[in-house]
């Protein structure tokens, strides 16, 4: 398979296996990477995924030229297609932690933005190519860059097709950290274990939170807001974290 999928614990690993081809994704790949984000959603023992690509030359440079884009070009395949695999589903509301090395281009920026939290590695390289050859980055990215980050610092990604660096991307806030191109991994799976190790309750309630309230008018979301936090409050999870905190030290 060139999309691997390991569960280790209460943390799952994507891993987009194609390194020869720099991680690029066929059709088949971006199949199989739309059922592990699917399992990821559905199994409950899973609370946090971690994505990475194998290598350190790349993360991922987007779809395979070859074939998924002349797919996309014929006109005889939706895009919408792809959905599973850029996380645009509802209800996937469990973290994903993304551990990015080497290039990250095209579809690969795109599938780092349907992440979390994002540790890079200080030489990779960001870049969203699409304009210059006449489309745009579909996957999501049209609605999220903007919604994650400055206006103008977007655009710039968007509109002049450049590449970036880590340290830009950090400075933006595209990145979170960014590390040894070595430690990518190791540190991307400690930040997986230590969300692990919370209420599932209360992490998959504050994702839907800020997923679902943002379009809404101030009065209506506060008004959510006190709901999804009523949920929490009254939860199993809650009972047993004030029970533990109730009898520290006793």
């Amino acid at each position: 398979m060139a999309i691997d999928f390991d569960v280790d614990g209460p943390v799952a690993t994507i891993r987009i296996n194609r390194p020869e081809k720099l991680n690029a994704l066929n059709l088949a790949m971006y199949e199989d990477l739309g059922r592990a984000f699917n399992e990821v959603r559905d199994d409950d023992r899973i609370r946090v995924a971690v994505l990475a690509g194998a290598g350190d030359r790349a993360f991922c440079v987007g779809a395979d030229l070859k074939e998924s884009i002349p797919a996309l070009a014929s006109d005889s395949f939706d895009i919408s297609a792809w959905d599973p695999a850029h996380i645009k589903t509802a209800g996937f509301y469990k973290p994903v932690v993304g551990a990015v090395r080497g290039l990250c281009i095209g579809g690969g920026f795109e599938l780092m933005l349907a992440t979390d939290i994002r540790i890079v590695a200080e030489d990779a390289i960001f870049q969203l190519p699409e304009p210059a050859h006449g489309f745009v980055p579909a996957g999501g990215t049209l609605v999220r860059l903007v919604r994650q980050i400055g206006y103008a610092h977007a655009m710039e990604i968007l509109l002049t097709g450049r590449r970036f660096t880590a340290a830009e991307m950090l400075a933006w806030g595209v990145a979170n950290q960014a590390v040894a191109s070595g430690e990518v991994e190791r540190v991307a799976r400690g930040v997986a274990d230590r969300i692990a190790s919370f209420s599932p309750t209360a992490i998959q309630t504050i994702k839907e939170a800020v997923l679902t309230l943002q379009h809404l008018p101030l009065g209506d979301a506060f008004q959510q807001e006190a709901r999804l936090g009523q949920r929490t409050f009254t939860s199993d999870d809650a009972r047993r974290g004030l029970d533990v905190f109730a009898n520290k030290g006793k």
